[in-house]
């Protein structure tokens, strides 16, 4: 990726072309690390700063949309754009695909940003259940774990910046924090909450919720092919005969698919069984992979009994260190649950890995799809208007409050692995600190920070026998 600041051009850029368009998602999707704020960076500094692809107003008014959907907003917002730009073709990835190409557009801006970080975690998770005891890759992961715990606080400080500011919001933010963690209300009802709390607002107190979740916009970068007074493409608009035959197309998929599955293995498999929860993870869960990842514990740890709570964590260590967006740790639980059941038998748990993983990356991702091609035509007909944004702003502050809680949860398991009543792990709390202050104080990258405490946790684990 070039790394020189973007000269500043009176005139639009080119169109671009559908090849031209594949060539940058298929890279996207194979250097996009960081999770969802790092891979928005990405996308924000190529397409709207390089590129001019899309303007600075349209991508996050695109991105607070995003936010606001079940799913990966990264993910979306690249389906998006690419649909606007030409076509139908993460949900910010999808997003912008589907502005620039219309639906096959989001199709392939979507799919791209998803399909190699599936194929390196079914390969790395593969390794992880054959080898994971081996000295070598436990004490990696003694390292990685605290490292994870301090990325997802600092994802919430990144959020929380940008998104926290006033007192109004703070108070959102920390509303939603003591509902999730100290009364365990769904985020389904804290988004819910949070959306009226900022649809009032935004009538009672509009200059406490006039502005989006993500700081930036008005900065200029000269003319943009998806302008701020582009008029909407022809494709864009709302017809109700198009978001029937979408909403018909992508409710024949899902049937299909899992209709198959129960086919093949009954309703009581685990591969259907899958399929079934992670449509539900995709629907009822809101605020991008932060916050849908408690979810996600709840029942692939807890009621399906599909991996432990450590492996969840080891989970998100490798989520965290490939492309994709983070929520593709899904793609980690379907296959080490898949695994761990013996969906294909015993003699094919490689085997009935990969498909667990392909299960449930496919049920997770097709609704992202869904709410874009369908709800995209919606989107394009709010710029600027303060009843949709001003919901956006009060979910977005919540957001940060379940992140903030995540946080806690990785910490508790991973500085007291045996419960409270147990030892404290000192060397943990040390790893955690140091990662932090590297990504807060010194602005390191959050692979090298993921890499440097992988390697002190094989010093410690080594030496200490």
């Amino acid at each position: 990726m070039d790394t020189d600041k973007p000269a500043i051009s009176n005139q639009p850029p080119p169109p671009v072309g559908l090849g031209e368009a594949f060539r940058y998602w298929l890279k996207l999707g194979f250097v996009s690390f960081g999770g969802p704020t790092g891979q928005i960076a990405i996308m924000h500094q190529d397409l709207v700063e390089r590129k001019r692809w899309i303007s600075e107003k349209r991508f996050l008014h695109a991105l607070n949309y995003c936010m606001v959907l079940p799913g990966p907003e990264a993910q979306q917002l690249a389906t998006y754009i690419g649909w606007m730009m030409h076509r139908t073709w993460g949900q910010l990835a999808t997003y912008i695909g589907w502005m620039m190409h219309r639906t096959w557009g989001g199709v392939i801006s979507g799919g791209l940003f998803v399909l190699p970080s599936l194929f390196i975690l079914i390969a790395l998770t593969w390794v992880y259940l054959a080898y994971g005891n081996v000295p070598l890759v436990a004490g990696l992961f003694y390292g990685i774990k605290p490292a994870v715990t301090a990325i997802v606080l600092f994802a919430a400080y990144r959020i929380g910046s940008r998104a926290l500011k006033n007192a109004v919001l703070w108070t959102v933010s920390l509303a939603a924090f003591v509902a999730i963690f100290a009364f365990a209300v769904p985020f389904p009802y804290i988004v819910l909450a949070a959306g009226i709390v900022g649809y009032l607002g935004g009538r009672i107190a509009p200059g406490k919720f006039s502005t989006g979740g993500h700081e930036g916009a008005g900065k200029g970068y000269g003319p943009a092919l998806i302008d701020d007074a582009t008029p909407t493409p022809a494709h864009a608009l709302f017809r109700w005969a198009h978001f029937a035959l979408v909403l018909a197309i992508f409710l024949a998929v899902w049937i299909a698919a899992l209709g198959a599955l129960v086919a093949l293995f009954g309703w009581d498999s685990a591969l259907a069984q899958m399929g079934w929860f992670f449509t539900k993870a995709a629907l009822l869960t809101f605020g991008g992979a932060y916050a849908v990842l408690p979810y996600v514990y709840q029942g692939g740890v807890e009621h399906y009994q599909w991996l432990t709570a450590t492996q969840m964590i080891d989970g998100l260590a490798l989520g965290e260190t490939t492309p994709g967006p983070l929520i593709m740790v899904v793609a980690f639980v379907g296959f080490v649950g898949a695994w761990t059941k013996a969906a294909l038998g015993p003699e094919a748990l490689a085997l009935a890995g990969c498909a667990g993983a392909t299960v449930a990356t496919f049920f997770t991702f097709l609704p992202s799809f869904l709410f874009i091609l369908l709800g995209g035509p919606l989107v394009e007909s709010t710029h600027g208007n303060l009843q949709f944004t001003a919901p956006l702003t009060g979910i977005t502050a919540a957001v940060v409050g379940v992140i903030l809680n995540l946080a806690v949860f990785f910490a508790w398991h991973v500085l007291w692995p045996e419960g409270f009543s147990g030892r404290f792990e000192w060397f943990s709390a040390l790893v955690g600190l140091a990662a932090l202050a590297a990504l807060w104080r010194y602005r390191t990258g959050m692979i090298p920070v993921i890499f440097a405490c992988g390697a002190a946790g094989l010093a410690h684990h080594l030496i200490a026998g």
